[in-house]
């Protein structure tokens, strides 16, 4: 946690941090336990027992060194926050998508929070079991909470919310600014009952703070002029960002970077994870300008490389606010810590 918190500060103790797990590194195993059976995969998802089954399961067979923390944080998909509104999500094996329910805007004065959403009730059940069962072995998170923009998308549905930036931004403008209220609403009821376990602030990035730690993001401004990233994004990021203790801000892919420039502006803003993408957009070497750019901002940065990208990156790039996500093998990890040790 000192080497977390040198970073958060874009200092360094002895050596950069490394997580030893790469960006949704969770979602691309197959493994299943025997013993169980579902109608649906919303069942699976919301089967609790299994959830926590699962992830011990995984913890028992995992090696943590370095700075990778254990993490249990309730997820029932990346756009659950809509469903706290009555919106039903639809399942697939390793993500769900809100079923669009706005369909005029009439329907706006409908939107309201609901404590007692069977959703939200799921993933209180799920925080309580795992506070009860990890006994000191792993932390427990929070879920992942999307407001603002990316959830007014989807109450909409994302192709039709491009038309309405459109044709009726007024009304576009209402629902992100009802889609942003009750964020922290949310996010304080979930930190409240894990700081009464003394549990630290961690959720799907295994970055931990002992205050307030939020990742805010805004993956449909890749679809965003910069005009309309101020007008229908900025506002709601930075109520997001101000009560919190550290932010991590989710940067994905080069279509989101557009926006950089105002996101390295704020300076509740610790750190960006960059997510580069695939395909083309790898390898990492080509976003070293980019990664001095957010350097030379003063704000830390979370990268994912290869363990081939090692060498070169840190012959290219000063450590001073990297955090390195390296998905590798035990056997490689401690070698990989001693070359890190050198990275003057």
């Amino acid at each position: 946690m000192e080497r977390i918190y040198a970073w958060y500060n874009h200092e360094i103790i002895d050596r950069v941090p490394i997580r030893f797990s790469a960006h949704n590194a969770e979602y691309n195993d197959n493994i299943e336990l025997p013993g169980y059976s579902w109608n649906s995969l919303k069942e699976r998802w919301f089967d609790t027992d299994y959830q926590l089954e699962l992830f011990e399961y995984k913890l028992s067979h995992s090696t943590f060194n370095a700075e990778t923390f254990p993490v249990f944080w309730p997820n029932l998909g990346p756009e659950v926050f809509t469903a706290f509104y009555g919106v039903e999500l639809e399942y697939k094996e390793v993500t769900s998508y809100s079923i669009p329910s706005i369909k005029s805007w009439d329907q706006l004065e409908n939107i309201k929070l609901d404590f007692n959403n069977p959703y939200l009730r799921k993933l209180e059940e799920m925080t309580h079991a795992a506070l009860k069962r990890c006994n000191g072995k792993y932390l427990v998170g929070y879920t992942d909470i999307h407001a603002g923009i990316d959830c007014a998308a989807a109450f909409r549905d994302p192709q039709q919310f491009c038309i309405d930036l459109l044709l009726e931004p007024e009304q576009a403008k209402r629902i992100v600014d009802i889609s942003s209220r009750d964020f922290h609403a949310v996010y304080n009821h979930f930190d409240t009952i894990l700081k009464s376990h003394n549990q630290l602030s961690v959720t799907w990035m295994g970055i931990p703070s002992y205050g307030k730690m939020h990742i805010p993001g805004c993956d449909f401004a890749s679809m965003l002029s910069p005009e309309d990233f101020d007008i229908f994004v900025l506002p709601s990021i930075i109520k997001e960002i101000a009560p919190m203790t550290h932010n991590i801000f989710h940067v994905d892919g080069k279509g989101v970077a557009r926006h950089l420039d105002k996101i390295l502006q704020l300076s509740e803003i610790n750190a960006i994870q960059w997510v580069q993408g695939m395909g083309v957009d790898t390898p990492i070497m080509q976003w070293v300008p980019l990664i001095r750019k957010v350097q030379n901002a003063g704000k830390s940065l979370v990268i994912d490389l290869k363990v081939s990208e090692l060498e070169p990156f840190i012959n290219s790039i000063d450590p001073e606010g990297i955090l390195l996500c390296i998905d590798t093998d035990p056997d490689t990890q401690k070698d990989i810590i001693k070359r890190v040790l050198k990275w003057k």
